[in-house]
């Protein structure tokens, strides 16, 4: 059977990574949080003193791009594979509510994107592949066979995301979450580079009232419809 490349983009907290995984494991692809990659240099320029809630200093993060390893190993266990940053797993550090307070500032600095998109292109090269992020389908693979673009009103994603961070333990507010969720919305859609935006052969899907098993049905529906015209 041939395989094809299915590009997930939409805004934060929709539920991309959970979708692309389950699709993923469905169709044994390989899938790839292109999201995480930009919360690794994120965490990155935290850890070393590069971005604070007062100061930003992308050039001195541009200079040291060089020094950032990423790369994902698979971790069976979890049943998907986990980002590594200079060596070392940052699965989890990655996820706070901090690094989601500045990613989309890092994600808005060309220089990163190049970085980004280059390793994220290479991993796509011989399909089988399902990546979910921003620009996935406009700027990473604008030749997918299947590109699906992911919505939901902004309250529901930020209690989605709320639920989440206090399941993890995390203490926070559902008022911070929603300012963080508007916020990325807002510096995402207006970036100069790789904006998000909806590619003109995209399938929309709006989840905010969709539980997961009829998410994933409606989008395995579009999945198995395009490997049936792909044939």
């Amino acid at each position: 059977m041939n395989k094809i490349t299915i590009a997930i983009d939409g805004y934060s907290s929709t539920g991309k990574s959970t979708i692309a995984k389950q699709i993923a494991k469905t169709l044994d692809y390989i899938y790839v949080d292109s999201g995480a990659m930009y919360r690794a240099v994120t965490l990155y320029a935290i850890e070393n003193g590069l971005i604070t809630e007062n100061n930003f200093y992308k050039e001195a993060l541009i200079s040291q791009l060089n020094n950032i390893e990423l790369s994902f190993q698979f971790n069976k266990n979890l049943g998907y594979a986990e980002v590594y940053l200079n060596g070392q797993n940052v699965e989890h550090k990655i996820r706070t509510l901090q690094v989601s307070g500045f990613v989309s500032t890092i994600a808005a600095v060309p220089e990163v994107r190049q970085k980004l998109v280059v390793i994220q292109k290479k991993i796509g090269e011989d399909k089988g592949v399902v990546m979910d992020g921003r620009d996935i389908g406009t700027v990473v693979f604008p030749n997918a066979e299947l590109k699906i673009f992911m919505t939901a009103s902004a309250e529901k994603r930020a209690k989605r995301r709320y639920d989440e961070l206090k399941q993890r333990g995390d203490d926070i507010t559902y008022e911070a979450v929603l300012k963080n969720v508007t916020e990325r919305d807002y510096i995402d859609t207006n970036r100069e580079d790789s904006p998000l935006v909806k590619a003109e052969d995209a399938i929309e899907i709006d989840n905010s009232n969709l539980t997961l098993d009829e998410q994933f049905n409606k989008v395995l529906s579009l999945v198995k419809l395009t490997l049936e015209n792909y044939e």
